[in-house]
């Protein structure tokens, strides 16, 4: 029987992860699409990055699919895709997903709080 930690392990194995200010460094220069895949209510009570765009957890697989319904459009295959979730677990697994579907430059930049406490840019999410 396989175990969370079966699953984290091999993602944890396939997607990069960065220190927050390797994260900052890459947010900075403006060219990779950062998408933060934890509920609403956790965005609601912390923010999240700014620029970042929402994907819950739940919900990456149908909106990385051209094929689907409910794609967004800023999943591009070709593009830099940078997770961020509450402490860099469903960040790494998310990632594993999208590099199955063909996503080549996937990386985990970890959890929110690290994030704001090295002091990268926030913004209030209020959806």
């Amino acid at each position: 029987m396989r175990t969370v930690k079966d699953y984290l392990d091999e993602a944890n194995e396939v997607v990069p992860r960065v220190t927050p200010q390797e994260g900052m460094e890459i947010h900075s220069e403006g060219n990779a699409v950062f998408i933060d895949v934890r509920d609403s209510n956790s965005l609601r009570q912390t923010g999240t990055i700014a620029g970042a765009y929402h994907v819950p957890r739940g919900m990456v697989e149908l909106s990385a699919d051209p094929e689907s319904a409910y794609y967004k459009p800023f999943f591009k295959k070709d593009a830099q895709i940078c997770i961020v979730c509450g402490g860099g677990l469903m960040a790494a697994m998310a990632g594993k997903t999208l590099m199955e579907m063909g996503f080549e430059n996937v990386i985990n930049v970890g959890g929110m709080n690290a994030w704001k406490e090295a002091g990268g840019p926030v913004e209030p999410y209020d959806l």
